[in-house]
């Protein structure tokens, strides 16, 4: 098995994190720049009831952007990866779901969505890259530590075991 060290790691954790972080930046600002499209892309997944689609096509984007500005900070990095990878899970079951059901639909998961002709889906593709994403989550999952972030300027000097920020470590 390799094994970085941890200099390597924590820059590895820091471009993951970057990368993950501009992910959500992009998608949630095309959605939030085009909230007419962003809900018609809602509505082609005949998945919601009609009062549902008004909140969801406005509160998605907007819990991008939060999970993007999170990660650029590298705050709470753990957490937000979790909430990151829960997110790309329901967003590829919706695909799946939209697949499964022969729908001809555009994800709309970088702006645009809705109906497109039939046999011109891109679910496989859409399906790997989002799988792709959850393996940029599952590393921050597994190792929040990076550098430049809010989380390691907050972390337990080694000399006192307090965080830099006044509170205890742990």
């Amino acid at each position: 098995m390799l094994r970085l060290s941890r200099p390597v790691a924590d820059g590895v954790g820091t471009v993951v994190r970057l990368g993950l972080a501009t992910v959500f930046l992009v998608s949630g600002a095309v959605k939030i720049l085009d909230p007419a499209q962003t809900r018609v892309a809602v509505t082609a997944y005949e998945l919601l009831p009609q009062d549902l689609i008004g909140p969801v096509a406005t509160g998605l984007p907007l819990l991008e952007l939060a999970l993007g500005t999170l990660l650029v900070a590298g705050a709470f990095t753990r957490w937000v990866a979790l909430a990151s990878g829960l997110l790309l899970v329901v967003l590829m079951a919706g695909m799946v779901q939209a697949w499964a059901r022969g729908l001809s639909i555009d994800c709309g998961c970088f702006g645009g969505g809705g109906a497109v002709a039939p046999g011109s889906t891109q679910y496989p593709q859409e399906l790997a890259r989002d799988i792709g994403f959850g393996l940029l989550a599952l590393w921050l999952l597994v190792r929040p530590r990076t550098a430049l972030s809010v989380d390691g300027w907050l972390r337990a000097d080694p000399d006192t075991g307090w965080g830099r920020a006044g509170y205890p470590a742990g």
